[in-house]
Formats: C-alpha cells, structure tokens, sequence
C-alpha cells in the first residue's frame, strides 16, 4: 500500500490531474468514482487506484474482482483526488482516437462544432447533452479548454466514453470539408436570420456554437450555410452555450424520431 503523497506516482497523478500538457505528452486522463469505473471501456484502462477504506468494503470486493489495482491509503488517496469527498477510486485511461471519415458515412450524420468553448463545466455538460441528443460527433478548435479537465469529466457523466470528438487545428478547413460531404452547417448567432425552430435538420447537420463571452468570431459565422437564433424575450442576449447546444440538438433529434 502506498501511504505516502511523496511516492513518484502519486506526484505524478496530481501532474496528470492538474496540467494538460502531461496529460498530453503521456495520452492518458484520469477518472474518479464508481460509476465512471464501471462504464469506462476496459481497454482503455491502463491503471487502478483504490483507497484503503474502498478496498475494505465487501461490495467494492466484488467490483475489483479479477482486477490489477494499487491501494492507496486514505490520507494520499485524498492528495490525488480532485473531489471533496472522494469515492475512493481512481483510474489512469488512455485517450481515444476516433475516424471522422467513418462518422460522415452514416447516413445523416448530426455535428456540433464548438469554438473556444472556456468553461469546462459547460464542455462537459455539452457532451452529456449531445449523446442524449443523439449527436454523431463533437468537432472543436484548439483553444476550446482541454476535455479532459477533471471537471469536464465530471460533468459529462461518463458520455466522454461514448461520444466521438476531434479536436481541431483549422475549422475553417474542417467546415469546408464538411459542406463538401453534404453537411449543412448553421451557426448559432445573435444576428442570425430565422428562428432555430423553422428549418429542417433531418439531412446531414452541424451546429456551429461560439466561446460563451464573444460568440463565434465573424470570419467563423460566415462560413455557415445560414445563421439561426434562438427567440429570446425580456432582456436577455443570450444563452449559456450549452443550453443552446441542447436547445438546437434537441430539435435535430425530435424531427428525425
């Protein structure tokens, strides 16, 4: 049992927890807690840290049975997580790499496309949303914040698992490639021309979706097939860039059923 937070691989899974560029450099991200455990793909596991008191308990038995896993006292366990309260257990996975060309293949393929997305939260609240949405996949720029930020994790509720994403160095490039495929892109924007609600997303769609202070920049809106907005009433501007994420997946998703 390791019981020091001086232990190289303790030091080294805070590195992992706290700096993207480690998590880069070695490909990997960290998990925390039961249920992102069990829904993690096996092959993406590489390692497995529990606590003493985890260990210790006749359920979580039945949980690491037939599994390699490091236990970890309580007080270090504490050091490596990023929760309060941490369930107890820890996972070091490999990052995935998915085939864009595969995506496009299906038939009417659902996008979103984000730009500069700041707020981890709001990343992975938009990841959650668009499998419940029944999106195909998540295009994203490189100044969009790192999807495997803790929180972002967090907040995706194991969907991170299950919903293809690409980051990307030139959207514009990616946007072009897509209208060439049959996709329609329609930006989300202040100034757009129609109401989200009237057109028909059920062929080949993305969303396009701008950082949650600025919008999308103009050079990126303009690339759009056409610009929609979301009807607002009172004196509100906007919305939070994953409700209206979830506003325009959820209307792909209730024409196409």
């Amino acid at each position: 049992m390791i019981t020091s937070a001086t232990n190289n691989r303790m030091k080294r899974l805070v590195q992992l927890r706290e700096k993207s560029k480690v998590r880069f450099e070695e490909n990997v991200f960290l998990t925390e807690g039961i249920k992102m455990f069990e829904e993690a793909p096996n092959e993406w596991i590489r390692e497995i840290y529990v606590s003493e008191s985890f260990c210790h308990k006749e359920n979580n038995q039945i949980l690491l049975k037939n599994r390699n896993f490091e236990m970890v006292s309580d007080e270090v366990f504490k050091k490596i997580s990023d929760t309060v309260t941490p369930q107890g257990i820890l996972c070091v996975l490999s990052c995935p790499s998915y085939e864009l060309e595969e995506i496009i293949q299906k038939k009417n393929p659902l996008f979103l496309i984000l730009e500069d997305i700041q707020d981890p939260g709001n990343l992975g609240t938009i990841m959650r949303t668009a499998e419940g949405a029944g999106v195909d996949g998540i295009l994203m720029s490189r100044e969009t914040v790192d999807l495997f930020n803790p929180k972002t994790i967090r907040s995706s509720m194991g969907s991170i698992f299950r919903v293809p994403f690409f980051y990307e160095d030139s959207l514009k490039e990616r946007i072009e490639y897509l209208k060439k495929k049959q996709i329609t892109i329609y930006a989300a924007h202040l100034e757009g021309a129609v109401f989200y609600d009237t057109l028909d997303y059920k062929k080949g769609t993305a969303f396009l979706i701008g950082n949650e202070g600025q919008g999308l920049k103009k050079e990126t809106a303009d690339l759009a097939d056409a610009a929609i907005k979301i009807p607002m009433c009172g004196k509100v501007e906007s919305l939070n860039a994953a409700i209206a994420a979830a506003l325009l997946t959820y209307e792909a998703n209730r024409q196409r059923r």
